[in-house]
C-alpha cells in the first residue's frame, strides 16, 4: 500500500469514527479524481485527502490548489449527475501531517 492509499484509509477510519458513511473511493474521471464519498447525515460528502510526512514542502493544506479544487468540483458534479443525486452536497479535506489528522468540513 503507497502513502496515498495509507492516508485514504487513516482519513476513512477517522471520519466513520466520527460519525459519517462511507459510500465510495477513488472515483476518477479523466477530468478529476475523488478521493472518498461519505454520506453525513442528508449531506453528501466529497473528501479530498492529503497526507504529508515531510514539513519541508508546505503542510498537506497547502497542496491542495484552485485547480486541484476545480477538478474535484467537476469530477463532482458528474458523479452527482451520473447517480442522480438531489441532495445537499459539501467538500471536505482531511490533512494529515505527520499522523496529525485536521478534518476541514466545508474548505471549498
Amino acid at each position: 500500500m503507497n502513502l496515498g492509499q495509507q492516508g485514504e484509509q487513516q482519513a476513512k477510519a477517522y471520519l466513520i469514527k466520527h460519525g459519517l458513511r462511507f459510500i465510495n473511493a477513488n472515483v476518477r474521471y479523466s477530468f478529476g479524481e475523488l478521493d472518498l464519498i461519505m454520506r453525513d447525515g442528508q449531506h453528501w460528502v466529497f473528501v479530498e485527502v492529503k497526507l504529508r510526512t515531510n514539513p519541508n514542502f508546505g503542510g498537506a493544506i497547502s497542496a491542495i490548489s484552485s485547480k486541484k479544487m476545480h477538478r474535484i468540483r467537476n469530477a463532482a458534479n458528474a458523479y452527482i449527475q451520473h447517480n442522480r443525486i438531489q441532495a445537499p452536497c459539501r467538500f471536505d479535506v482531511v490533512a494529515i501531517d505527520n499522523q496529525q489528522v485536521q478534518w476541514i468540513k466545508g474548505a471549498f
